[in-house]
């Protein structure tokens, strides 16, 4: 996930830090199959896991961003990481394999109309009404389970991130006239981000 403003510290690491060490990759746009369909769950909690999270970590924060899925490396994995802050401006960090996504229901269920943009489809931002809140359970680097859940930009991170490894990318959840809108400016600076970017940037 894109974000448009800086990161403010502190950090708060429930799971422990991301992993470090990585190396940065192209980040994958839409329209490529493997950020539209459904990622295979993760099953084997290894090194080879932690050297992709890893190369996800380093490739989200060359990117500027606060959340990267697998499939935004290319990787058919259900696995995502994030650096995001909450509502209050305290920034959460972890990594979610499998993640499973709850939202308020009923009366607790609030909307929040505030941009989103996606590392997949960069330079371009546009509201998206998404409930304020929300929860991810799943499991953590070596196969324990972990739970996260805020509010703010942390809300909508943990909602866009479980949707990329469910194959769906925040376009799909606009209607056409927003779509459309989105798809413009990212036109319109397509060339200050090109198809090797971030790692073209090192």
């Amino acid at each position: 996930m894109a974000e448009t403003t800086p990161i403010p510290p502190p950090e708060h690491a429930p799971y422990g830090p991301l992993p470090t060490g990585g190396t940065v990759r192209p980040i994958t746009r839409w329209g490529t199959p493997v950020m539209h369909r459904a990622q295979e769950p993760v099953t084997a909690f290894d090194e080879e896991l932690r050297s992709l999270v890893a190369d996800m970590v380093a490739t989200m924060y060359a990117a500027d961003g606060v959340g990267l899925a697998a499939c935004q490396i290319g990787v058919d994995k259900a696995v995502f990481v994030f650096d995001c802050p909450d509502e209050s401006g305290e920034r959460t960090v972890g990594v979610v394999c499998n993640p499973e996504l709850t939202l308020p229901e009923g009366k607790d269920r609030n909307l929040d109309d505030s941009d989103e943009g996606c590392l997949s489809f960069p330079g371009a931002f546009v509201e998206l009404a998404r409930p304020d809140r929300a929860s991810v359970t799943g499991q953590g680097l070596d196969g324990e389970p972990v739970s996260f859940a805020g509010d703010g930009l942390l809300a909508r991170c943990l909602q866009h991130e479980t949707d990329h490894t469910r194959g769906t990318v925040f376009g799909d959840r606009l209607p056409t006239k927003a779509r459309k809108k989105l798809t413009k400016e990212h036109d319109r600076v397509a060339e200050d981000y090109p198809l090797d970017w971030p790692a073209s940037d090192r």
